[in-house]
């Protein structure tokens, strides 16, 4: 068989499929060519279609946004249909939490037009499978903020103070999320807690009352 009847012998089975078998299959398909693609490190290189419900908000994202910029984008989703996918990271049940993308799942949601075109469905893609758990979910939501322009230093701070208590120092820290070592000290004064200088030494200038 060629390259081009087999293309055509799945175009023909695919066709008589419902909508929902359709999306199933044409999702498993993708996964497997994406394990043969020259771009497989890339999780772009695979988009899928998920069912909306399945996609789950995080608990940390330090980004908002305004409703000028929420109308924009969903006059942008309407007119242009969604450009850019949710990127999200599988937990180990059937759910997967939104890294990048919370606005557009939140308004996919809400909107009637875009719940109609989008038939519970968000494109998505998926980080390496084998970095799921929350500290490696927050950098990489705050590299996204960051690399945007977008994030709060309030939120930013809180971001820092919990990824201190997961363990990471300021080296680390500073390096996951593009930040001076001087912005990391500065996010945590401005959280206020104790805790986080323990590691630090400071001059007999400093006094404690």
């Amino acid at each position: 068989m060629t390259l081009q009847e087999l293309q055509d012998h799945l175009v023909s089975l695919i066709s008589a499929l419902s909508d929902e078998d359709k999306i199933t299959t044409i999702n498993t398909l993708k996964v497997t060519l994406h394990a043969l693609s020259p771009f497989s490190s890339h999780p772009v290189d695979c988009v899928l279609w998920l069912p909306t419900r399945q996609l789950q908000a995080n608990d940390y994202n330090p980004n908002t946004m305004a409703p000028p910029e929420t109308r924009l984008l969903y006059t942008s989703l309407v007119k242009d249909g969604f450009t850019q996918p949710i990127v999200a990271s599988q937990r180990d049940d059937d759910c997967y939490i939104i890294v990048d993308g919370a606005h557009r799942h939140a308004l996919s949601q809400k909107r009637a037009p875009l719940r109609k075109t989008l038939g519970g469905y968000n494109p998505v893609v998926l980080l390496d499978a084998d970095t799921p758990d929350k500290s490696h979910r927050i950098a990489t939501t705050v590299r996204h903020n960051r690399a945007r322009g977008r994030h709060q230093v309030n939120a930013m701070s809180d971001i820092v103070k919990e990824l201190s208590r997961l363990g990471w120092d300021d080296l680390r820290i500073s390096e996951e999320l593009g930040m001076e070592a001087d912005e990391v000290l500065r996010l945590k004064q401005i959280s206020g807690l104790t805790e986080l200088f323990l590691d630090r030494e400071f001059s007999q200038a400093w006094t404690v009352k």
